[in-house]
């Protein structure tokens, strides 16, 4: 039997060796099924590529993902059962929480890194919008309080930091036990 001291080493060598091989390879992007909609709105938060519509299910959940090259998530074991196709992750909680740490910790997500990039209503990276150009588009309350905005080139909808920016920090503090950077 290896020693504990070993065990752990190897244990760490490979979480640190998935954090670079993650890094070195193309970006991981999940097709998430249509039972798990909130999984699939905390991972689009954390700014990762995440796929999700009502008609991702079963059969065209994996034509979805093989065609795209994307990771399934999902809650439903009889997908478990394809040989062939696209990798199928089996998410066994049913509480959003532990559903997230588990795709954070199965693949080293950092999910402070790319925090709020992504629009969480069609999944496409946001893009930083001057103050200037959302005077019309945003509550007056807002634009005036509000320094820093960002619009999704697709479905045009404005983010701004807001409470609501605090409130995801603390959960994700939580989920990995850690402090958001400053």
């Amino acid at each position: 039997m290896m020693p504990i001291d070993q065990r752990r080493r190897i244990g760490c060598s490979v979480q640190w060796l998935a954090t670079i091989v993650r890094h070195v390879t193309s970006e991981v992007r999940f097709a998430v099924d249509r039972m798990l909609g909130r999984l699939a709105t905390w991972l689009r938060l954390i700014g990762e590529d995440a796929s999700w519509g009502a008609h991702l299910s079963g059969q065209a959940l994996l034509r979805h993902a093989s065609t795209q090259r994307r990771i399934v998530l999902t809650r439903d074991r009889h997908l478990l059962r394809c040989q062939s196709g696209p990798r199928v992750v089996l998410i066994t909680s049913d509480h959003v929480r532990e559903q997230l740490r588990q795709v954070v910790e199965l693949f080293a997500l950092d999910p402070f890194a790319h925090i709020f990039s992504r629009c969480v209503r069609c999944n496409q990276p946001v893009e930083t919008i001057a103050k200037t150009d959302v005077r019309d588009l945003v509550p007056s309350y807002v634009f005036a309080t509000q320094a820093r905005f960002a619009r999704c080139p697709q479905c045009r909808r404005i983010y701004w930091p807001a409470t609501h920016h605090d409130h995801v920090h603390r959960e994700l503090e939580v989920l990995t036990a850690r402090r958001a950077p400053a």
